[in-house]
């Protein structure tokens, strides 16, 4: 090996170490402020229980709250599994629908002016007042709760795909129809792009309610899911167990709006919002 290719290895791997620091360093400053404000809210919450400032069946300690996952992991696995089946199908449901009443109305006027007030309204009813009604239509299965996911998830996922399609410069899609592009190939290489953004940032909305019907579906009628659980820690005032799941179907949510994050960095990684300033300045 000659010196100029040892030199050229060595500077290689001075470049392949010396990265490691940079995006750790790069992921602390994105991250240190939830994770410094989960850990002070960790600590008065410790605190206050530890002193007795709140009565135990009120507000359990972390202590009490890590026992009840532990000694009830296999069970709450469980319960976890069937509310992130429902949360999931009900989300993919409410994407594909919604996307689909999307475009329909964005190349159809009449079919806008008819939908999107019928929309406006469904979304306005309380799911939790309409769910007793889907136990009756569908009974106690897995029916009811993910229909209660589709409809929380279902609005968010329509409006921002209808107003991401709208976003298409007019002059563009004239251009286009001058080139002699239909308006499938149009819809494919212009309006979908353009509407990724703020499709994506509406999806990130839909997967948390998505979680959230579920659970309100599994409150009405159910004998498995978080919801469950909830309802039957309450019931017993077992606060420990009703904060573990809690925070259980929290984490569920966090998890959803994070894949959604990690395809929004492949799917649009050329959009300003996936520039961030502060990683860059920390590489300088």
């Amino acid at each position: 090996m000659s010196v100029q290719q040892s030199a050229t290895v060595s500077v290689a791997v001075h470049e392949a170490r010396g990265s490691e620091p940079h995006r750790l360093a790069a992921w602390w400053v994105r991250n240190w402020h939830p994770i410094v404000f989960a850990g002070v809210v960790l600590v008065i919450w410790w605190v206050a229980t530890s002193l007795q400032w709140v009565a135990p069946y009120i507000i359990p300690s972390p202590a009490a709250t890590w026992a009840a996952f532990s000694d009830n992991a296999a069970y709450l696995a469980q319960q976890t599994w069937v509310t992130t089946y429902e949360t999931v199908i009900g989300f993919l449901i409410a994407i594909v629908i919604g996307i689909a009443v999307a475009v329909v109305m964005v190349y159809s006027k009449g079919v806008e002016q008819t939908l999107y007030p019928v929309i406006l309204f469904a979304q306005v009813i309380p799911k939790i007042a309409i769910a007793p009604l889907f136990v009756v239509w569908l009974g106690f299965g897995m029916g009811p709760k993910i229909l209660v996911a589709v409809l929380m998830a279902f609005f968010p996922v329509a409006i921002s795909g209808l107003s991401g399609l709208r976003s298409v410069d007019p002059e563009i899609l004239q251009l286009t129809s001058t080139m002699g592009a239909g308006k499938f190939k149009t819809f494919l290489k212009v309006r979908l792009p353009a509407a990724l953004p703020e499709l994506l940032s509406g999806l990130k909305v839909a997967a948390t309610l998505a979680v959230t019907g579920a659970v309100v579906g599994e409150f009405v009628g159910a004998n498995e899911g978080l919801g469950y659980v909830i309802l039957q820690a309450n019931g017993n005032l077992d606060t420990a167990m009703l904060f573990a799941a809690l925070i259980i179907m929290s984490l569920l949510g966090i998890v959803l709006f994070a894949i959604i994050q990690i395809a929004e960095r492949f799917l649009i990684p050329w959009h300003a919002s996936r520039r961030d300033v502060r990683a860059v300045t920390v590489q300088a």
